[in-house]
């Protein structure tokens, strides 16, 4: 005799936990930042520095002060946008490279 479970029953048990998203690197975006698909390594024409603060390539202006900016730990800019489409006009967070003094 078959036994047959409701869809949901057997999709739960094929379910497993979603590792965090992690930069190319290796080290991980903040969880506030990225929901698995949202955080990418950026061209770096795509990030200038300005009197104001970080122009995107979108236009969108994150000032220095912006809380969603964060220290990237590599040499490399990263875009966390919805979806990680680099067209999204807003921005969840900026990793931004360390400065040599």
């Amino acid at each position: 005799m078959w036994l047959i479970l409701p869809a949901s029953v057997l999709a739960g048990s094929l379910c497993v936990p979603a590792s965090a998203h992690q930069a190319p690197a290796g080290w991980q975006y903040d969880p506030s930042c990225c929901a698995g698909v949202d955080c990418y390594q950026a061209p770096p024409s795509d990030v200038k520095e300005t009197k104001y603060g970080y122009q995107l390539s979108t236009g969108e202006l994150i000032p220095y002060s912006d809380h969603r900016i964060k220290r990237s730990r590599d040499e490399y800019f990263h875009e966390c946008k919805p979806g990680g489409d680099n067209r999204a006009q807003h921005s969840f967070c900026l990793y931004v490279p360390d400065r040599g003094m």
